[in-house]
C-alpha cells in the first residue's frame, strides 16, 4: 500500500515537472529583447531601401517580418497604422484613441515619443498573437521621416 502511494506520488510529481517545464520551454521560446530590435533594424532600412514593397512584406504573418510571437507594426505620426504584421485589419486606420486594458493610450505615447526621441522603448498591455491572452509587452520604435516603426516582446505576468 504505501509502495503504491508512494508511486502514484512520484508520477503525479513527474508530471507536474513536466508540465512546468513545457510551460518554461514555452515561454522561453518568445522573442527576446534584442531580437525586436534587430528585426526593427531589420525593417526600417528594407523601408528606407523598397519603400513600394515594404508595408506588404510587413503585413505578411508568413514573411521575413513575422517571427514566432515577434512582429513589426509601423504607424504614422498621426496615429494611423500604416503596416501590421499581426493585425492587417488595423492597417489603415487611426488608433491615436487606441488604450490598452488598463486605460493607457499606448499609440498617443508611442506618437509623442516618435516625435521627441529617435528610439525609444515603451511598456503596455496587448493581445499576444501566439497566446491569444492580453500579456505585459515591451515595445522597442524607431522612427522614419513621418513614420515610426515598432517590434515588440511579451513578458509573462508579474507573480
Amino acid at each position: 500500500m504505501i509502495a503504491r502511494t508512494c508511486t502514484r506520488v512520484s508520477g503525479a510529481l513527474a508530471l507536474a515537472a513536466i508540465a512546468m517545464t513545457s510551460g518554461m520551454t514555452l515561454a522561453a521560446d518568445g522573442a527576446t529583447k534584442d531580437e525586436a530590435v534587430a528585426l526593427v533594424k531589420k525593417a526600417a532600412a528594407f523601408i528606407k531601401a523598397e519603400a513600394d514593397k515594404a508595408y506588404a512584406e510587413i503585413d505578411d504573418r508568413s514573411g521575413q517580418f513575422v517571427d514566432r510571437d515577434l512582429y513589426i507594426v509601423v504607424y504614422g505620426l498621426d496615429g494611423t497604422v500604416l503596416a501590421h504584421g499581426a493585425d492587417k485589419t488595423r492597417i489603415g486606420t487611426n488608433q491615436l484613441g487606441d488604450k490598452d486594458p488598463d486605460g493607457k493610450a499606448f499609440v498617443q505615447e508611442r506618437v509623442e515619443l516618435a516625435k521627441e526621441q529617435p528610439s525609444f522603448w515603451q511598456s503596455y498591455k496587448f493581445k499576444n498573437p501566439v497566446t491569444g491572452t492580453v500579456e505585459p509587452k515591451q515595445m522597442y520604435c524607431e522612427r522614419l521621416d513621418q513614420s515610426v516603426v515598432c517590434g515588440g516582446v511579451y513578458l509573462p505576468p508579474p507573480e
